[in-house]
């Protein structure tokens, strides 16, 4: 029998009520809350084990309208952010902390499961040390983002420190009992780029909150907002690897043959550090270069209570990420039945059939990319028919009801 389960997601900012968009905290932080709120709804006792390094932050925080769920902040290394890349120097401090903290407090626990590999690394280790199941969520595979990105393999290494994360990966999928991944295109990466053979493997894709995120129901009205009245929505973290820059060179094209569609860039954090001002920068040079400041809009941060109204009122939904293990704001507009068209590099391609229930494209081409946009901006009717279809789709497979009882079937089979 389970039911006590211990979550670790290390990097980012982890709050019971999340902030989305802050640097390196984006849809991982989404997966374990709601994951873990979905397991305690099933009578599961679920411990989230993060960072500590804000003093303004509770050391033990609950989570809201979820009492059987608790973040707990373990300190380790300066009372500073370190960003992801960064962050392996302190985590043996993290988990000799995190040890003591749970023998301390004299905590049982039956599992214990790391999400992404900072995660996995002090959920392998301390769960070793107290004799424990370690269960492993990479969210993001090192080697296949370094693939995709293709960039000089000095200054990648230098920025993301690929050699030790893609080490330490791969001794956690030596070590840990199961994995798994959120897409078929994740496991078959897993099986090309690490020579993983094993079949300690399941997929299980990112769920979607299905009660905020779904269609208006009949004779319900929308809250208004300041957005234009016909707009494309992005909505992702401000990063390299979100092709921002592709959709604007796409979007080029659209606004001469659509001159009553806008295009509206959200996300990012409330106070962003340095990398994320000189990437927004760089993207507010290229609009102003190319004159389209009057139909290109950058909103920031969308606050959680606006997001549903937000995704609904678009006409579509794009996500031109160059690489993205999945895409978690994509689904949520498909829940909302808003049209998507997302990158086909991604995972989310394994749930989208392209045509019926959103539309799949190169987003390194920008002919691909406008061309799909005029035709749903052109094709109302193709377009709800398609939103319907996407939010029908997320209803039956990735509630979070669902995705945790397939993590529970998941567990249960490799105990």
């Amino acid at each position: 029998m389970i039911d006590r389960i211990a979550m670790f997601s290390i990097h980012g900012y982890f709050d019971p009520v999340p902030h989305l968009g802050q640097t390196d905290t984006g849809g991982q932080v989404t997966y374990v809350l709601e994951l873990s709120k979905a397991l305690a709804a099933k009578g599961i006792h679920v411990d989230i084990y993060t960072r500590w390094f804000d003093r303004g932050r509770e050391p033990i925080a609950p989570v809201p309208d979820s009492p059987a769920v608790r973040v707990i902040r373990i300190a380790a290394g300066p009372w500073e952010f370190i960003p992801k890349e960064e962050i392996y120097r302190i985590l043996p401090e993290l988990t000799k902390n995190t040890l003591a903290f749970i023998r301390e407090n004299r905590l049982r626990y039956d599992l214990f499961h790391g999400h992404y590999v900072d995660g996995g690394i002090v959920a392998l280790d301390a769960g070793r040390a107290l004799g424990k199941f370690v269960f492993f969520t990479p969210h993001s595979l090192g080697a296949w983002k370094r693939e995709q990105m293709g960039q000089d393999p000095e200054t990648m290494e230098r920025q993301f420190n690929f050699s030790h994360r893609i080490a330490e990966e791969t001794r956690i999928f030596e070590k840990a009992e199961a994995h798994t991944m959120t897409s078929e295109v994740q496991l078959e990466k897993l099986r090309s780029l690490y020579a993983y053979t094993r079949e300690n493997v399941a997929v299980i894709e990112c769920g979607t909150n299905t009660r905020l995120y779904r269609p208006l129901l009949p004779g319900e009205s929308e809250a208004p907002t300041s957005l234009p009245e016909k707009y494309i929505l992005c909505l992702s973290r401000i990063d390299s690897n979100k092709g921002h820059d592709l959709l604007l060179a796409a979007f080029e094209r659209v606004r001469k043959e659509a001159p009553d569609l806008h295009l509206v860039i959200g996300g990012g954090s409330p106070e962003p550090r340095e990398r994320e001002v000189r990437i927004l920068r760089a993207l507010k040079t290229i609009v102003s270069e190319r004159g389209m400041e009057d139909r290109v809009h950058f909103v920031g941060y969308v606050p959680d209570e606006k997001m549903a109204s937000t995704y609904r009122q678009a006409e579509m939904f794009v996500l031109p990420s160059v690489f993205e293990p999945f895409g978690m704001t994509a689904i949520e507009a498909m829940a909302c039945g808003t049209p998507v068209i997302a990158s086909k590099f991604g995972g989310i391609r394994t749930v989208i059939a392209s045509g019926r229930n959103g539309i799949l494209v190169d987003p390194t081409n920008p002919e691909e990319m406008a061309g799909a946009i005029l035709r749903l901006h052109r094709d109302r009717d193709q377009a709800g028919k398609m939103g319907m279809a996407g939010a029908e789709m997320v209803r039956q497979r990735l509630s979070w009801e669902a995705i945790a009882e397939r993590h529970l079937s998941f567990y249960r089979r490799f105990m």
